[in-house]
């Protein structure tokens, strides 16, 4: 249990709490200011320990971030001495270490040095050097909008997935209703549209649907007349590939899929509750590819009974394909997946060595890092990485990870976002995440987004 006498830092510091496995302990926490001094006394254990920081603020807004950055650390330095045990990424909690990176280059202050106050290990700091240079040329290009459109169809649900996706042999009931409300939100927002950057068709797993279906929110896309942009459709899991599908996405104009193996181990596919085999995943790569696409292969390190072994060679599997882009997850226990009903702690054996060994082989591969972010419960607290050939970075991925272009998004638990001031506020709309529910409330969820992305301020 944690006593704090200033309760706004109390979602900071459980934070570093869970990350330890001491949310369950007792703490005693008081903080206060004394001019630019950000001083931090934890009782713990029966011992009392002070932290005191020094930064200078210049107004409540600034005051709060660094409050809350203050007893992060102290709790961080308390327990990484007392456990014996150090993070990849230190007393960083939050889910965009490069945001926080630009965010300090904006002050004018070098990122790197508070990455080393934070504590967050050499090779991550390196990690998020490398991520900015990829960047450069889109990220400086920052504004305009995006265009998501969410189609939470799945043949099954694997056992670590969050999302509200449900085998389709449980929702093809709703899916001509839920494209009905696609194609009206769609229609809807062509007014709002100027500037776009991307188009991106997210899941679930789009090519779960029909190619009846499928044509339809296509259809519905390109009546909104935008001029040539990058076009993703994360078509899914291998098992759905077929020519008509593919063919189909290629007349509409998609120039990126998706084949989403997350292992190239039968038996671990099997264990997640997938349908297919690493030979499937051949099949689908191979027949993708005569169709031009920048192709992105998704892998997940840390899955159920994999070695480091086991996972270094599906890297390899990944890497022999060449495709433009990898992208490489840990695992992550999130609130409505299986695994976490049936776990409570995530530990991972080897984690850490998988990680590494995908960056050096990614690395000597030709890749180079291009977008990242964490989440919490993340095995090891290591993060999601996304590589790319030169000149393959998907846009769409760094806009949404650095919101730093208008996100407007259709379809079941999307969530559009409008970005104000560069970056300095930022305001959500969303949508029921239930399939249901989003169609009964389809005309609300779409008046909702007109009215943010309407309004002149």
């Amino acid at each position: 249990m944690l006593n704090t006498n200033t309760e706004f830092l109390r979602p900071e510091i459980m934070d570093v709490l869970r990350l330890f496995d001491c949310d369950g302990e007792d703490f005693t926490h008081y903080f206060y200011a004394d001019g630019n001094k950000y001083i931090n006394c934890i009782e713990y254990r029966g011992e009392i320990r002070d932290f005191s920081y020094e930064r200078e603020t210049h107004d409540d807004i600034e005051f709060k971030r660094y409050a809350r950055r203050s007893a992060k650390l102290a709790f961080y330095e308390l327990l990484s001495v007392v456990k014996g045990i150090n993070f990849p990424y230190g007393a960083l909690t939050g889910i965009r270490p490069t945001k926080l990176a630009y965010a300090e280059m904006s002050e004018g202050r070098d990122y790197k040095k508070l990455l080393e106050d934070m504590h967050v290990s050499a090779e991550n700091i390196e990690l998020v050097g490398r991520v900015i240079d990829s960047q450069r040329g889109i990220y400086d290009k920052k504004g305009g909008q995006d265009i998501f459109v969410s189609l939470p169809f799945c043949p099954t649900k694997c056992r670590y997935c969050s999302f509200i996706t449900s085998p389709i042999s449980a929702t093809a009931q709703y899916v001509d209703a839920y494209i009905s409300c696609i194609e009206r939100e769609l229609q809807a927002i062509k007014p709002l549209l100027s500037d776009v950057r991307s188009v991106y068709i997210g899941g679930g797993t789009p090519f779960a649907i029909e190619a009846v279906q499928l044509a339809r929110v296509y259809k519905a896309i390109a009546a909104l007349n935008l001029p040539e942009c990058e076009y993703t459709v994360e078509a899914g899991r291998p098992d759905v590939f077929d020519e008509e599908k593919l063919k189909l996405s290629k007349d509409f104009g998609v120039s990126r899929i998706c084949v989403n193996p997350q292992s190239f181990s039968d038996e671990t596919l099997a264990r997640i509750g997938r349908k297919h085999t690493a030979a499937q995943t051949f099949a689908a790569y191979n027949m993708a590819e005569k169709y031009g696409f920048d192709i992105n292969i998704d892998l997940i390190a840390g899955l159920d009974g994999e070695s480091s072994d086991d996972f270094s060679e599906s890297v390899d599997c990944a890497v022999r394909l060449n495709p433009a882009n990898i992208t490489v997850h840990t695992l992550s226990l999130k609130s409505g997946a299986k695994l976490k009903e049936e776990i409570h702690r995530l530990h991972v054996e080897g984690i850490a060595e998988m990680i590494a060994v995908s960056r050096e082989k990614l690395t000597a591969a030709g890749y180079e890092p291009y977008y990242m972010y964490r989440q919490k419960y993340q095995a090891g607290g290591h993060e999601n990485c996304g590589w790319a050939k030169s000149g393959k970075a998907c846009v769409y991925n760094i806009d949404v990870m650095e919101e730093i272009s208008d996100n407007i998004a259709v379809g079941a638990n999307a969530i559009s976002k409008r970005i104000f001031g560069g970056g300095q506020r930022i305001e959500r709309s969303d949508s029921p995440k239930d399939i249901p529910t989003y169609i009964a409330k389809c005309d609300k969820v779409t008046a909702d987004k007109l009215a943010l992305f309407s309004r002149k301020d």
